[in-house]
């Protein structure tokens, strides 16, 4: 009876989460909000609270976010990753600046803690990149001289994952300084490595790991990243970082092979990931943090823009590119959500769920509508005011960049 009220749940939920993305395409709208709000509908206060499917969904969402950092690595190569560390990281500087201060001024003028205030950070701080990859597809601007400074600022915030993640982890652990520090020190080595290794060895790997049969190559890649976020989530250091790693390792038409294979599991689990998210946010608690959420949102959207605006016009990008880039960043999606899952499953502040679901729901939304909009209105409201382009900085683009079609893909 059991297994028959399981399926019956389960497949419920996969149902609707088809017909809720086959609504968003007909909208060419985002996905994720309608996922978050059929957790919330199929949560503790919703509509159709679920009972034994729930710690199946839980590791399917486990999943889902091992699948969307590895998808994540496989758009990037390792050279990819040391050419914008090497010439963006300026604007990666001002992006972080400016986009987690408030999210960690907001956590403590709340009272919630040092710990929530850097979890709020990186919550308020890292755009959506599948949100934005999607919204460029549906715009035209893939071809755009904007576009790779856009995808340099995305390429940058992802691969500050890759240290931001294993602190929030220690932190959130409640672990000491000195575990703290070792466990921020194992990341920094592995990521080092892994880049090292791949710029230098990438070619042996993906030969290694290259398969003719789809099958073997799926079950190699799939089972290899899951192997690998196991160990580096035993070693305290977050298992999205592991199968980010191991992304980045794969290179050639073995990343291409594996992004192909692997696109469809990684929708279907990253789908299950943010309906598992919303079942643990009580939909009664979302209405008293709704202002601070709206005001959180105006203030990083704004944030947003002006990173957008500065990096742009440091790539000597015109006025009008510069609006573009700006307004493009704005949608906050699926790493906002990463971050504030961790912070929810380790019950350190019961509101910050809520208002990072809300805060979500608010730019996910508006973030397509800024991209459009933010350009002719700021012309209009900044009419005959001149600006110099500065010095053009070069842009390298990532390999998502080189076929719209891969930029296109990515999770939106």
């Amino acid at each position: 009876m059991h297994s028959a009220v399981f399926l019956i749940e389960f497949g419920a939920i996969i149902l609707a989460l088809g017909l809720l993305g086959r609504l968003a395409g007909r909208l060419s709208f985002s996905p994720i909000p309608l996922y978050l709000l059929a957790g919330l509908a199929f949560g503790e206060g919703g509509l159709l609270p679920l009972g034994a499917s729930e710690e199946f969904v839980a590791i399917g969402a486990e999943i889902g976010v091992i699948l969307l950092l590895l998808m994540l690595g496989l758009e990037y190569t390792a050279s990819d990753l040391v050419s914008n560390l090497k010439t963006q990281y300026p604007a990666g500087l001002v992006d972080m600046t400016f986009n987690a201060l408030p999210g960690a001024a907001a956590a403590l003028l709340m009272g919630w803690g040092p710990v929530a205030a850097v979890v709020l950070a990186g919550v308020t701080w890292i755009s959506s990149s599948g949100v934005i990859a999607k919204v460029l597809g549906d715009l035209g601007r893939l071809g755009n001289r904007e576009t790779p400074v856009i995808l340099s600022i995305l390429v940058l915030e992802d691969l500050a994952m890759a240290v931001y993640l294993p602190i929030i982890t220690a932190l959130l652990a409640g672990v000491g300084w000195a575990a703290g520090g070792l466990t921020l020190a194992i990341a920094l080595g592995a990521a080092g490595l892994v880049l090292f290794v791949a710029v230098r060895y990438g070619r042996h790997i993906s030969r290694f790991v290259s398969s003719d049969d789809p099958e073997k190559l799926l079950l190699v890649v799939l089972g290899l990243t899951i192997l690998v976020a196991g160990l580096a989530q035993q070693l305290q250091v977050s298992a999205a970082v592991g199968a980010f790693l191991v992304g980045i390792a794969l290179s050639g038409e073995v990343a291409d092979g594996a992004h192909t294979l692997l696109s469809p599991l990684r929708d279907l689990f990253a789908a299950v990931f943010f309906v598992f998210f919303g079942l643990h946010t009580d939909p009664a608690s979302i209405p008293p943090v709704l202002l601070p959420a709206l005001l959180l949102a105006v203030v990083t959207a704004c944030t947003k823009i002006f990173t957008g605006w500065w990096a742009a016009r440091r790539a000597g990008i015109s006025v009008k590119g510069r609006w573009r880039a700006g307004g493009a960043l704005v949608a906050r999606g699926e790493f906002s959500i990463v971050i504030a899952g961790l912070a929810v499953t380790s019950g350190i502040e019961p509101r910050l769920g809520p208002l990072a679901t809300a805060y979500v729901l608010i730019l996910v939304i508006v973030g397509p509508l800024t991209a459009r909009y933010t350009e002719p209105l700021a012309l209009k409201l900044f009419a005959g005011r001149k600006d110099k382009a500065a010095p053009a900085a070069p842009v390298p683009a990532p390999r998502a960049a080189e076929e719209s079609a891969s930029v296109d893909e990515r999770l939106g």
